[in-house]
């Protein structure tokens, strides 16, 4: 039987690659975006829909009234440097990283339980780690977004529903920002990597791991 995904935020990067990777398995996917896709598949639907807007809430609850997903990927994310004088970028990045993502989360778990399976995948940043005096809610918001992620997971996987938070560094898409990045991936790597996590299931799963010592030895510095 052929597994259905919805996925979320899927018209360019990595949720583009993605979804043509899902496609050519023979995967039937919807996706919900703010833009129009690309694609063109007999086993391909899109919408496009704003995480922030309360239209989103009602197509969510659309198609889960039409359809049982197997599988959700939650790919939006945005980012934005902190400017002082105006914060209301920073409350629109936490709006669509995390809360957004939890949105989603509230209507696709209770159908899965219901039909006593399902994964849900949400993609996180190595920035959950990390303090930033240039982008604080970026890295609050993907902070939130693994604790809230990986705890749900523990509740959820003895009811046979499973949880995964993916953790990339740096990716070749619009999204990459600052002067340095190291170990940046393609999209396409990136994709890789979540089609794994369809198929391993893993709770946590971090991309590059070579970046995570990186990571560990920029947190004792900035506490010293």
């Amino acid at each position: 039987m052929n597994q259905k995904a919805l996925m979320i935020g899927n018209s360019d990067g990595i949720g583009l690659c993605t979804t043509k990777r899902l496609l050519s398995k023979g995967f039937h996917v919807t996706g919900i975006s703010r833009s129009d896709s690309t694609i063109k598949h007999s086993a391909y639907s899109h919408f496009i829909s704003d995480v922030r807007d309360s239209q989103y809430i009602e197509l969510l609850d659309h198609l889960l009234q039409k359809e049982s997903f197997d599988s959700c990927i939650y790919f939006v994310g945005i980012g934005e440097r902190l400017n002082l004088s105006t914060m209301n970028d920073d409350v629109e990045v936490i709006d669509v990283n995390l809360t957004g993502m939890v949105k989603t989360v509230s209507k696709v778990i209770p159908q899965m339980l219901l039909h006593g399976q399902g994964h849900f995948i949400g993609l996180s940043s190595l920035a959950d780690e990390l303090h930033s005096a240039e982008a604080p809610s970026y890295h609050a918001s993907k902070a939130g977004f693994s604790t809230y992620l990986e705890s749900l997971g523990l509740a959820l996987k003895p009811k046979g529903v499973y949880i995964t938070n993916i953790r990339f560094g740096f990716v070749d898409t619009k999204m990459a920002k600052g002067e340095h990045k190291p170990f940046m991936m393609s999209a396409e790597e990136a994709a890789t990597h979540v089609e794994h996590c369809i198929q391993q299931k893993p709770l946590r799963y971090t991309a590059p791991k070579l970046a995570i010592p990186l990571v560990k030895l920029h947190k004792l510095l900035v506490r010293a």
